[in-house]
């Protein structure tokens, strides 16, 4: 059974590594939103790729909440000296990473391809894949300036109200090669507990159309009107949208044919249901490896006990 997660930010990374321990890892691929990817000193850093990548190296720095776990931060404080502003902190392991991609794709690669070979090299099993191979960039309207969107979450620490999002490039981005094969492939597609509107958007966007013979179910990233991590309640109260579990719901009705709910928000199943998704409820809140290899087993289960 071929498995598919649409991942990004926090909550992509833990339920991949939930998942690659839950199952044979060689039957996951996990797709990476690229939208938040920017260059800083030199280096086209990508966020949210890394971050599944250090989850499922068993490097990620959970005390930071980003970048590799022990790292300094020497280089950081050098360029400072020599007057870079850096506002957007990698750590030298971090940079390390950075400049093995970079120099990957200056030897010919494509993005896809240097993160598989990245992947490959830090003992990962199953296939990481970027959406696309070109560049799309996420931009915050705000209300004196568009902003993009590393500036607006890490150098503004999404202090300014959200006026709009678009996406950059993303009309003529096409799908990475990875990408498309393992859709295509696919037996199930799950869409991460990330923020749908600026870590799956993109992905759903460049993807196209999912497969309509199999199931897709998205895993809500809001729990009893809260967001499991980040801006994503006070940006959908922002834009005018429903903060809520069944909110997401609807913004996925027309993609997923399937919805999980957390316990505390099983009281949403009925309207769920009326937005065309069948509504499962679990505990979908991941404090640690083992709670992420809990839901990945339970919602793999829902759909093949056999893979789970």
């Amino acid at each position: 059974m071929n498995i598919v997660l649409l991942a990004g930010g926090t909550g992509g990374a833990r339920l991949a590594r939930g998942m690659a321990a839950s199952l044979d890892p060689r039957l996951l691929t996990v797709v990476t939103n690229t939208a938040d990817d920017d260059t800083f000193f030199g280096l086209r850093v990508s966020p949210d790729t890394d971050s599944v990548l250090y989850h499922l190296a068993g490097c990620f720095n959970e005390s930071r909440g980003f970048g590799v776990a022990g790292d300094t931060f020497h280089a950081l404080g050098m360029l400072q000296r020599l007057g870079e502003t850096a506002w957007f902190q990698l750590g030298d392991r971090d940079i390390a990473l950075q400049l093995q991609r970079e120099q990957l794709r200056r030897n010919g690669m494509s993005l896809s391809q240097a993160v598989g070979e990245l992947a490959q090299r830090l003992g990962i099993r199953c296939l990481v894949a970027p959406m696309s191979d070109d560049t799309v960039s996420t931009r915050i309207a705000t209300h004196s300036a568009e902003l993009r969107f590393q500036e607006w979450f890490v150098r503004e620490r999404t202090l300014p109200e959200v006026r709009g999002i678009r996406f950059e490039g993303i009309e003529t981005a096409r799908p990475s090669p990875a990408a498309m094969r393992a859709v295509a492939e696919a037996d199930l597609v799950v869409v991460a507990p990330s923020n749908p509107l600026i870590s799956i958007d993109p992905i759903l966007a460049v993807l196209g159309p999912l497969p309509t013979a199999i199931p897709v179910v998205a895993v809500s990233p809001i729990v009893a009107g809260r967001a499991l991590k980040g801006p994503l309640v006070r940006m959908l109260q922002q834009l005018g949208r429903d903060p809520s579990a069944a909110g997401i719901a609807r913004h996925y009705s027309g993609v997923a044919t399937d919805f999980v709910l957390h316990t505390t928000d099983a009281g949403d199943a009925e309207t769920v249901a009326s937005h065309g998704l069948r509504p499962h409820i679990l505990d979908t809140v991941m404090g640690g490896p083992a709670a992420e290899a809990r839901l990945a087993t339970a919602l793999l289960g829902l759909f093949s006990p056999a893979t789970a």
